[in-house]
């Protein structure tokens, strides 16, 4: 059996990472693990389960966001709530047990329950609809939250004083709680009348008794119910690690003579500025980096030679290619997080350069920021270095109709709008926009791999300034360091087709080193190798 333990976490906190619907993402939910149970679930190559350390009462909805519903999993807030459902359940927050007199109101973000005209509770959705919160309030203040699991009951529950948060319980299906976090000091208190916990192997279930009423920490009671289960696994099962700093030393210690894989995904867990030492790395059996430039810098590290490790990209290639030459504009998609100051002012100058040359390009600066004000100050920005060269600023404006302008000509006087922001925060938007790009110029020393391998699939010609095992120097794109040199690269693939298409060949053929069947057997040959050892 190959166990996943994710890092699907809210920040620094042991809990999930669902949020209002009318919140804006400000991260992306998509990461290595998630790929990995895809990659696994789709081919079915090797039985796997998904080991969740923490409080996730809306795990359900997050497994289908993904594409992996039916995916094996273990909780172990499951295990310490004893709840046994694995379904979910359709409920209304209107079968709740409300007062006689509660009315409801509704505004365009969430529902309110009034009573005798004043506030009594506010509910809160999911993105699917889905009820996960009610607030309930006496005299306008805040006095609990219940929080609702998507199995159809209330998991856990926080009481307030003055609106700050007291103490939080976990509660079985019944109601009942069964372990109690209080807020200002992190100890937690077990129910002495309800002091068991559940553990789930295969088709048996345990019930085991805790070592203690009080602990210190909510990571000393997750620790007892993890090593408890590891207890059961068999001696040949494989566990593979996302690597996150908040279960890291736990890990390390509870996993010390088991079969490790740790992996390492630079979107979580960035090695190149860090300066701890790894302890896991001489633990693990195998290490996955998800690039060439991650496995180098973990090799870096250490003064040995290592040869337990290798990179697996956690993105997939597919053939996807996209729409743009049914456009009447062509976009040039353009990364520009990470750039320094100088960098992005020299590219808007080039850019700026290429655009009276052709009146169909369209530049599209690409962002994955969630920042509500990110967009303005790009183009502002944008506005500040075209008018410092000597060009025109309007061709950066923040405009009602800047979706219209840049899907048609310019058939009017006035200053036609070149400059567009994609702000794309996961990884559905980022496919979407990328389908609609003619060409990718991502000129930033640290280049985003999910974007590289999307703009693969979609058989985008790339001019990048970082070498990579995605782009071919002269087939499906550049690699240039001077980016006054873009221009006429740029051209090469916008004036015409037969260039651009050459290079959409080239793109599937180098895409069939990423494909699902491709990664899979570098996982085998990890799973025979660690198997072995």
């Amino acid at each position: 059996m190959l166990y996943f333990i994710p890092a699907w976490y809210q920040q620094n906190n042991w809990c999930e990472n669902e949020q209002y619907w009318y919140r804006r993402r400000m991260q992306t939910e998509f990461d290595d693990t998630v790929k990995h149970i895809q990659l696994f679930q789709r081919s079915k190559a090797y039985p796997f389960r998904i080991m969740l350390l923490s409080f996730a009462p809306n795990l359900r909805h997050f497994l289908h966001r993904q594409s992996v519903f039916h995916a094996p999993y273990w909780s172990c807030f499951d295990g310490i709530q004893e709840i046994k459902r694995k379904k979910m359940t359709m409920f209304s927050y209107h079968n709740l047990n409300w007062p006689e007199d509660i009315e409801f109101e509704y505004t365009p973000f969430v529902a309110l329950a009034m009573l005798h005209g004043e506030k009594y509770a506010r509910l809160e959705f999911g993105e699917d609809g889905n009820l996960i919160q009610v607030d309930m309030y006496k005299d306008e203040k805040l006095q609990r939250r219940n929080i609702y699991d998507d199995r159809g009951f209330v998991s856990s529950t926080i009481m307030y004083e003055n609106e700050k948060p007291v103490h939080q319980d976990y509660l079985n299906d019944k109601g009942v709680w069964k372990i109690r976090y209080f807020h200002n000091d992190g100890h937690v208190d077990v129910n002495q009348n309800n002091n068991t916990y559940l553990i789930e192997h295969g088709d048996k279930d345990y019930i085991k008794t805790f070592s203690k009423l009080t602990y210190d920490s909510l990571e000393q009671v997750i620790t007892e119910v993890f090593s408890a289960y590891l207890t059961y696994v068999e001696k040949s099962d494989i566990f593979c690690v996302a690597m996150h700093d908040l279960h890291l030393s736990m890990l390390e210690r509870e996993l010390k003579d088991k079969k490790l894989i740790l992996s390492y995904y630079s979107e979580r867990f960035d090695i190149k500025h860090r300066t701890d030492d790894f302890g896991m790395i001489d633990e693990a059996d195998y290490i996955i980096a998800d690039s060439i430039d991650n496995l180098n810098r973990l090799k870096r590290r250490t003064d040995k030679e290592m040869d337990n490790i290798t990179d697996i990209t956690p993105f997939d290639t597919r053939v996807d290619f996209g729409i743009s030459q049914q456009l009447n504009v062509q976009k040039i998609l353009v990364p520009v997080d990470g750039m320094d100051e100088d960098r992005f002012e020299q590219l808007i100058k080039t850019l700026g350069e290429y655009i009276p040359t052709n009146r169909n390009a369209r530049i599209h600066l690409f962002t994955r920021i969630a920042n509500y004000d990110r967009k303005r100050e790009l183009l502002s920005k944008t506005r500040m270095y075209l008018k410092k060269a000597g060009m025109e600023p309007g061709w950066a404006i923040e405009a009602d109709n800047t979706k219209k302008a840049e899907n048609q000509l310019d058939l009017t006087d006035n200053v036609p709008v070149k400059f567009f922001v994609e702000q794309c925060v996961d990884e559905l938007s980022v496919s979407k926009c990328v389908r609609e790009q003619r060409l990718i110029v991502d000129m930033r020393k640290n280049p985003e791999l999910y974007l590289r391998i999307t703009g693969l699939s979609a058989g985008i010609p790339q001019i990048i300034a970082r070498e990579t095992p995605y782009v071919e120097h002269g087939k499906n794109g550049f690699l240039i360091k001077d980016i006054e040199k873009i221009k006429e690269f740029i051209d090469f693939y916008l004036d015409g087709l037969t260039n651009w298409n050459e290079a959409m060949v080239s793109s599937y053929e180098i895409g069939k080193k990423y494909t699902t069947d491709v990664l899979i057997e570098k996982w085998k040959e990890v799973i025979d190798i660690v198997g072995c050892n």
